[in-house]
């Protein structure tokens, strides 16, 4: 029995998130994407207005592919939940080589000055992930495993903001030692029990 080919507008979906994530929103030209996709260029417009249109969806299904759902997980312990969250992130970006990063952050270091859309569609990205990742430290301070005083919102934003910040490096040095600072400084350092 043949398998169903799936739809061509998810067959387009797929290859913008592969190419958006591998090279960024201007070198992912629409017929590079609809090659990717196996579909003829034409057909592009027949299920999306635009590249940018695309790009906000791409940039969802790419939320989705970071397991946020993880972050609310509450029948695992918080700091571990959140602390998993990040490893997984790493590791991904280890498994491409150093090659990829976030794309919230590619996207917005590239393109968010140019359009409109995609800059409300990636500060929506960014919202989202870290009101999840204050929702987790806000269980930690309330179980008592934060020492007291630490904001979880602003904590989460500056988590976040170090996230991104620990890709370039990562990706610009093509090493772990990035890594190995943010989860020292992260879980060994902010995020520790009260005294």
């Amino acid at each position: 029995m043949a398998v169903a080919r799936q739809s061509m507008r998810e067959e387009i979906v797929e290859a913008a998130l592969d190419r958006f994530h591998a090279r960024g929103y201007n070198a992912a030209g629409v017929k590079d994407i609809t090659d990717g996709a196996g579909v003829p260029k034409g057909s592009f417009y027949n299920h999306f207005a635009s590249k940018e249109a695309l790009a906000v969806i791409a940039l969802e299904r790419y939320g989705e592919s970071r397991r946020m759902r993880d972050l609310a997980d509450t029948s695992v312990e918080p700091l571990t939940r959140l602390r998993k969250h990040f490893e997984f992130l790493r590791d991904d970006v280890v498994g491409w080589g150093y090659k990829r990063g976030c794309m919230f952050g590619n996207f917005g270091t590239e393109i968010t000055d140019h359009s409109e859309t995609i800059r409300a569609s990636v500060g929506e990205s960014l919202r989202v992930w870290t009101d999840l990742v204050a929702g987790v430290l806000a269980e930690a301070a309330h179980a008592g495993a934060l020492r007291t005083g630490l904001d979880p919102a602003a904590t989460a934003r500056l988590i976040v903001n170090a996230w991104e910040g620990t890709l370039i490096d990562a990706r610009a040095t093509r090493s772990p030692d990035a890594f190995a600072s943010f989860f020292t400084v992260v879980f060994d350092t902010l995020l520790t029990p009260p005294n």
